[in-house]
């Protein structure tokens, strides 16, 4: 209990270095809620199709990145 006292006076003393660290930990939880949502939206949930594991993914021909020319 003592500690926390402590602790609870310190960070009155420095209202500034206070205000900037809660800012920080708000600021780094609100982004990480959001990219997890965004993630959770893109790559976890399935596709709106009647069939998703019959879709297919089709990709364009030509060279491949990294692949030799012929000539």
């Amino acid at each position: 209990m003592r500690y926390l006292r402590r602790a609870a006076r310190t960070l009155l003393r420095t209202p500034f270095v206070t205000a900037v660290a809660v800012l920080s930990l708000a600021l780094g939880t609100g982004a990480n809620a959001a990219i997890f949502s965004m993630f959770d939206a893109i790559l976890f949930d399935e596709l709106p199709a009647r069939a998703p594991e019959e879709l297919v993914n089709l990709v364009s021909p030509g060279p491949k990145p990294g692949g030799s020319r012929a000539t």
